[in-house]
């Protein structure tokens, strides 16, 4: 039958050659829609009306309308499929739809012979949401082999390079960079060449080409100038890739450190040579095996060392006997291989054994030459003997001493950081969390100063004791330095086990220590984080449990803060003052602004304070606490400290020029200047050179300062201005917890009562009497007391029934510029 153009007459053929069609497809999915084509690639019939098949053609296909349906690619991949092959096809393509839309379907067809020319029958299937699936997930995976690529090359110690077929270098890796510090694209061609060592040049020039010419694999050691300067052994491998011919297309390889393994060679082999000479002039055990006849010759040195007498029969029995069951069967093996001749040319070995006579356990070195026969076969084994008990215990000690804090026993941090990092590392490949605190002695340095290091010393042992009691089995503690611990364990795994565990240290160690018949007082303060919550690599949860200590030292001490992600904020507040602060100290904006201390029964100005003031170029002046956090930072402190003398020592010399008496002018110190020892030296000479005289010179401290960086130096370089007629003034006194011992102690001469004490002094009788028992103190010494922070009249009417008559705030003056204070025409000179 030849179909028409007539529809029914169609379905009627496809109808009847149903038959057909079982045969060829009744092994695929259902089709969805059916076609007949004739051989000339005429489509001749088509089930129009399927339900099976959503799509709805752009054009009609019967006939040669088809062609319309595919791209020019897409039409000739079906056309040279039907021509390549008799089996039956099946082709993924883009079909024009309706609407210009192109769906994805997959066209299945087999040739059918019949009695006149042969015909094409198929099936045409929507597979276009599939399709985009498979795409999707085969772009994924495409996506996670490059990701998983690059991650290999950023992750491998190695450098991987390329080169073209003639050896000029066309890529190296990231790390060529980081190794060399020479920019990767100045590798290229022969550019690598320059960071060879001098010495490796012309031989590795020489190499290199013999393999470009030959194609063999190459496998080089050379040296190449590291970033810092000093060299270090490479070895580079490479191979090349061929075309079908076999010309070389492209050379790949690798750049690896070997620098380790030639050292240890080259250790060895000088080891070697003086092995040999040792044995030359030292008498050493030796066993002589002649592999022939089997026989066994122990020396008499040999013998003693394994504590036998001289007659003794020599049995490999008796050997292993003797040996340490650890280390009995890598000496069968030894034996073995001994036996068989397949033990290498030269060996060694380190065993352990029990001398025969006295039990001891002794470490023998072993190292045995073997010498073989034309054929291979071997002749002889020498091996000598060592007792090396001394070096390995004297080794272990060393090793013990490089990892491990001797005072307290405990891991240093070295050595507990490496144990971090490897329990993080198992943490992350179980998906466990686990908890770390780090822990800091409260004011070591206090027992240090009042009772000697031997003291401070007993404290961290005694401290160390403590945390070992009522840590965890699992955990691992280290000593990290100076007065800091560290604590993690796999059992600590979340913020409440931290907490109990924190509670019950911090109650530990309240209780006094005695030591040589003194009690030992001891606060902790902690910081603690989770892994797997804080953070999940061993750096970052150190820097959050780092963070959560500082937080719990500034927040009083003696106690547990857990990391939250404020800390990171204000960490990152406290590194932009310091750089502010650095920018100050940098471009000179630090200004004094002076505050008068006034006799408040008169009015009369008795001198004044030089307060910290810097100029924004945009926000104007700014007041200290913009940079706060600069005190705490020994150089930056010392320097601010530096500008501000000497704008005061050139407005003191403003001032005394124009007539004006300042009366005494106080400038506040920081620990930080007492640490170099020579703070009062070079202050007094400043003043000298400025022709400032000392008695209009005060220098103002907090007791911050004799417990701080520098304290050492601080008794002698307060004296040394006292001596001189510098007046020295103890600020914000009672807030501190050794007033009274620094009252003693040091050259005291004005007290100022801290300004928390002034501001409640009408409403809080505790205040008062503070205020009270300080201004009755300062007298019985015979010193000044001035009342800080004096914001009302009614505060300063209550200070001076209280009888202190000096005050200080900005009732009885605002901080302003020296120009302020300047008579008229002091002002308008330049």
């Amino acid at each position: 039958m030849t179909p028409g153009d007539d529809f029914a007459a169609q379905q009627l053929f496809l109808h009847r050659n149903d038959l057909l069609f079982s045969p060829v497809f009744d092994r695929v999915s259902p089709p969805l829609l059916r076609w007949v084509a004739d051989h000339r690639g005429r489509l001749i019939a088509i089930e129009r009306e399927s339900s099976r098949f959503r799509p709805r053609f752009a054009a009609d296909p019967i006939g040669f309308g088809w062609r319309g349906l595919l791209s020019d690619g897409d039409r000739r991949s079906l056309l040279s499929a039907a021509r390549a092959s008799d089996r039956p096809q099946a082709l993924t393509l883009s079909l024009r739809c309706a609407g210009g839309q192109e769906r994805w379907c997959m066209i299945r067809m087999a040739r059918m012979e019949g009695a006149g020319q042969p015909r094409w029958y198929g099936t045409v299937e929507d597979v276009h949401e599939r399709h985009d699936r498979d795409s999707r997930v085969l772009a994924a995976a495409l996506a996670e082999s490059r990701e998983h690529y690059r991650s290999s090359v950023d992750l491998s110690p190695q450098v991987p390079w390329t080169a073209n077929r003639n050896g000029s270098i066309e890529e190296v890796g990231p790390r060529w960079l980081d190794l060399t510090g020479m920019a990767p694209d100045k590798a290229l061609g022969t550019g690598w060449l320059g960071a060879l060592h001098p010495d490796d040049l012309q031989r590795t020039v020489a190499i290199w080409n013999g393999h470009l010419s030959s194609g063999a694999p190459v496998d080089i050691d050379y040296r190449i100038r590291l970033r810092d300067g000093s060299y270090r052994w490479m070895r580079a491998r490479a191979s090349a890739r061929r075309d079908p011919s076999g010309a070389i297309l492209r050379w790949y390889g690798t750049l690896e450190d070997v620098h380790a393994e030639r050292l240890a060679q080259t250790a060895l082999t000088d080891s070697e040579e003086r092995f040999r000479l040792a044995v030359q002039s030292a008498r050493l055990g030796i066993w002589d095996f002649d592999c022939v006849n089997g026989s066994r010759t122990w020396s008499n040195e040999f013998r003693r060392m394994l504590g036998l007498d001289e007659h003794q029969v020599a049995t490999t029995e008796l050997a292993l006997s003797l040996v340490h069951p650890g280390d009995r069967d890598r000496l069968k093996y030894m034996l073995e291989a001994v036996a068989a001749g397949t033990l290498p040319p030269h060996f060694e070995a380190t065993l352990r054994i029990y001398r025969a006579d006295t039990g001891a356990l002794r470490w023998i070195r072993s190292t045995g030459w073997m010498t073989r026969s034309d054929a291979g076969r071997p002749l002889r084994i020498i091996v000598t003997f060592r007792d090396v008990t001394e070096e390995h215990d004297a080794d272990e000690r060393i090793r013990w001493a490089a990892t491990h804090d001797p005072m307290t026993r405990l891991p240093n941090r070295t050595l507990w950081q490496a144990a971090l990092e490897e329990m993080a590392a198992r943490a992350q490949a179980d998906g466990r969390t686990f908890g770390l605190l780090l822990l800091d002695i409260d004011d070591l340095k206090r027992t240090n100063d009042a009772m000697g290091h031997d003291a401070g010393d007993a404290l961290l042992c005694a401290f160390a004791q403590r945390l070992a009691s009522v840590a965890p089995a699992d955990a691992v503690l280290g000593r990290l330095g100076g007065d800091e611990f560290g604590l993690a364990a796999p059992s600590l795994t979340d913020s409440a086990a931290l907490e109990r565990l924190s509670a019950a240290l911090i109650d530990n160690v309240r209780t006094p220590h005695v030591h040589q018949g003194r009690s030992l007082d001891c606060g902790v303060s902690i910081g603690g984080a989770v892994f797997g919550v804080h953070a999940d690599r061993a750096e970052d949860l150190l820097k959050a449990a780092d963070l959560a200590l500082y937080a719990s030292k500034g927040a009083g001490r003696g106690r547990l803060t857990l990391f939250q992600s404020t800390l990171r904020a204000q960490a990152q507040q406290r590194s932009s003052m310091i750089r502010m602060a650095r920018q100050v100290v940098a471009e000179r904006l630090a200004t004094p602004f002076y505050q008068p201390r006034i006799d408040m029964r008169s009015g009369h100005v008795l001198g004044y304070e030089a307060l910290l003031r810097w100029h924004h170029p945009r926000m104007g002046v700014q007041l200290p606490g913009t940079i706060a956090a600069a005190f705490d930072h020994p150089e930056i402190s010392a320097a601010l400290t530096a500008q501000m003398l000497d704008a005061v020592l050139v407005d003191l010399q403003c001032w005394l020029r124009s007539g004006f008496d300042p009366g005494r002018v106080a400038i506040n110190a920081a620990a930080a200047d007492f640490a170099s020892g020579d703070f009062a030296d070079r202050v007094l000479s400043l003043l000298d050179r400025a022709n400032v005289p000392t008695t209009h010179f005060e220098i103002e401290v907090t007791e911050s300062v004799f417990l701080g960086r520098g304290a050492d130096q601080v008794g002698h370089t307060l004296q040394h201005f006292s001596d001189a007629g510098v007046r020295v003034a103890l600020d914000d006194f009672g807030t501190g917890f050794a007033s009274l011992t620094h009252l003693k102690q040091y050259p005291v001469d004005v007290l100022k009562i801290d300004r928390s004490f002034v501001s409640h002094i009408e409403q809080d009788v505790g205040d008062a009497a503070i205020v009270d028992a300080i201004v009755k103190l300062g007298g019985s010494f015979g010193m000044e007391v001035v009342a800080e922070g004096v914001e009302t009249a009614a505060q300063a009417d209550f200070l001076l029934r209280q009888g202190c008559i000096v005050g200080q705030g900005f009732h009885l003056g605002r901080p302003q510029p020296v120009t302020a204070f300047l008579p008229p025409k002091a002002r308008s000179q330049p």
